[in-house]
This record gives C-alpha cells, structure tokens and sequence, in this order.
C-alpha cells in the first residue's frame, strides 16, 4: 500500500469506529428493556422513553453538529462529540432510577450521534456524488460489524452480568474511540463556511425549499423509522410474546445487520454503475416487499422468529442498497453546505424515528401486529418519497 492509499484507509478506519460507536450504544441495551423495565418497576411506555427521547436526542442534536461543523471544522465537533458520549454512557452506568437512566441515554445519544452526522460531511468534502455513494457504502458496510454484535452481546450480558454492564461496556470502549479520532482525524473543511453574521441554522431555510433535499432525505428517514418500528417492538415480541430469552433475540438480529451489510456491499461495488437514483427505487421497493411479506406471515398466525427475522432481514438487505445513496444524494443537493445538510437531514431521519418508535412501542397489545403495521406504512412513504425526490432531481 503507498502512502496515498494509506491515507484514505486510515481516514475511513477513524470514521468507521466514530460512526459505529452511536448504534452500537443504541442497540446493546434493547434486548435489556424487558430487565430494565422490571428492574425499576415501570410500565413498558416509560421504558420506551430510554428509547425514544435517545432518538429524539439524536434528532436534535444533528441540526446542530452539521451547521457547527460548517463553521468550526469536522474535528473539533467530532471530538466534542465523544466526551459528550462518554458523560452520558458514566450517567447510565450508575442510574439510580429509571429518570436519571432516561437522561443519560439522551445524552449519551446527543454524544454518539455526531459521527453518524459528520462521517457523511467528511466524505463528502474529499469525494463527489457517485464516490460518495460508494464510499458510505463501504463505512456502512464495516461500520454495522459492531452493532450487528450488539444485540448478542447486550442479551448476553443482560442475562449474565445484568443491565448496567452493558452501560460500562460502552465507556470503556468509547475512550479509545476519543483517542482514535483525536490522534487519526485530519481536519477536511476547506474554510469556505457560511458567510459571517448568520445563524448556524440558516443554511436550513434553502434545503427545506428543496423537493429534492426533502425528498431524498425522507426516504432515509422512513427508511429508518421502518428499523425503528421494528427495534420498538421487536424485543417484547421476541420476550414475552413469543417467550424467546433475549439472547436469542441478540444472535436473530445477526441475520438482520447481516443482510444490510451485503447490501451495503452491493451498493459500495455497483452504485456508481447502475446510479443512485435507481439504486435507491431499487431498495425502497424491496424493503416495501420485505414488511409487506412480515405483515403477511403474522396475519396468518405464523408467530414465529423465522417468520419475523426472515422478511425483515430481507428488507435490511433492500435498505442496504437505497441508504447510503439516499444520504449521498441529500448531502450533494448544495455541496458548498454538505454540513448543515448533512445535520438537517439526520433530524428529519432521527425525528420521525422517534416518534415512530415511541408510537409502535407504546400500542403493544399482546400480537405483533403494530409491529408488522408500522414497518409497512414506514417502507411505503420511502418509496413514495423516493419518487419526489428522483422528480426533482437537480442537474449533475
């Protein structure tokens, strides 16, 4: 390798482990909700709510990190980033009740949400559209090694160790992220940032003018609110539903980050071939089939992981073709404001999630039907978004 391969390598090795520590946080605690919920004694809409304000945390948190990052530099909001992430894994580690648990995880969130923000304004400041796509792809595709784990783990130490050693398990590990992105992340701002005497958000204002931007962006966020709605109810089916242990749900969700890293492949390899608009049509479309085929096998009573896991990884596998064209393209639409778009854009993602999280986890009703109902409305608005967004496309 020279030294001008390494460079690259080394850049997209420091955002890999940037991006990954975010999810990785998000979903090592799910299979422990059940623990969690009984441990403090509350209700399963409370519980929900370490969940779902996380993700309202991510949502708010990314309008600022692009914007700042616009004038501040990458690395400076990254790092900031971090500690934030840090204080917060310390606050749940040690939560005395389920309210300080609950802050925690938002602030935790708010912390790991900047690399999912930033991973895609530094791409996009060193590499066009089409490279771009590519190169999400690949991040994504190494990057979801570590939460496709989580679960299994998070079960695991649910089961053996109790709920809190997962919390300590994401500070002991987010320390040497800090320290990679500290020592390995070069600053890849060009300085033209917005101009002088204007807010941080008001770069918004022209994106959100943008049937394209909105189009491009809610197709990953429907996208992302199908996940959701699946991680939301998931655990409860799996647990109490279907009497699995939450081990068994950690190691079924393998197949799921799993699908979505072949995708991701996929996308890495054939995006700048076949173009992102159609590779986005492509997995909006197949993501639809896969919810509609897991309504389907509910509805006829097979209550089953397999009948679950099945369609849904499916669908994974579809997100992992449309997702990092999606987020490329939304990034591309004003390239002079990759940041501020790139935060925009993670809100509307990280905001519908929630409140679509926090809606499919509140309705459990004994069957897995919202579950199944929530993925499938979410697959369709991608793919209708998708279609605005490829109308209005601006010119390359």
């Amino acid at each position: 390798m020279t030294h001008a391969d390494a460079a690259p390598f080394r850049l997209i090795a420091v955002l890999v482990v940037a991006t990954a520590i975010g999810p990785f946080a998000m979903q090592i605690y799910l299979p422990a909700l059940p623990a969690i919920q009984a441990g403090f004694g509350v209700s399963a809409g409370t519980g929900q709510l370490a969940f779902s304000l996380s993700a309202f945390s991510i949502a708010i948190s990314t309008l600022f990190y692009g914007p700042i990052s616009d004038r501040v530099g990458r690395r400076p909001a990254l790092i900031g980033g971090l500690i934030v992430f840090l204080a917060g894994s310390a606050m749940c580690a040690i939560a005395p009740t389920i309210t300080i648990l609950i802050v925690g995880r938002i602030v935790q969130a708010a912390g790991g949400s900047a690399g999912l923000v930033l991973t895609r304004a530094i791409v996009r400041d060193r590499f066009g559209l089409e490279r771009s796509a590519s190169l999400l792809a690949y991040i994504t595709l190494a990057m979801v090694a570590a939460p496709m784990l989580a679960p299994a783990l998070g079960g695991l130490l649910a089961d053996v160790a109790g709920w809190r050693a997962i919390f300590g398990l994401g500070l002991v590990l987010g320390v040497p992220v800090l320290g990679a992105v500290w020592l390995g992340l070069p600053e890849t701002r060009d300085g033209a940032g917005p101009p002088r005497g204007r807010g941080p958000l008001h770069g918004f204002l022209p994106l959100l003018r943008s049937p394209a931007f909105l189009g491009y962006a809610l197709n990953g966020a429907w996208s992302i609110a199908l996940f959701f709605a699946f991680l939301a109810s998931a655990p409860f089916v799996m647990t109490t539903v279907m009497g699995r242990p939450a081990t068994e749900y950690g190691l079924m969700f393998i197949m799921i980050t799993g699908a979505y890293m072949a995708g991701n492949f996929i996308a890495g390899r054939y995006s700048p071939r076949v173009g992102s608009d159609r590779m986005i049509l492509i997995g909006s479309g197949g993501a639809l089939l896969g919810a509609l085929t897991a309504f389907a096998l509910m509805g006829a009573g097979f209550w089953t992981p397999w009948a679950l896991f099945l369609p849904t990884s499916f669908a994974g596998f579809a997100q992992g073709l449309a997702m990092p064209n999606a987020q490329a393209a939304f990034v591309s639409v004003d390239p002079q404001a990759a940041g501020t778009a790139s935060g925009l854009g993670g809100f509307l993602q990280m905001g519908l999630a929630a409140v679509v999280a926090q809606i499919v986890g509140s309705i459990q009703d004994g069957t897995p039907y919202p579950m199944v109902i929530g993925m499938s409305l979410c697959a369709a608005a991608a793919l209708i978004s998708a279609w605005v967004a490829i109308r209005h496309r601006p010119r390359r």
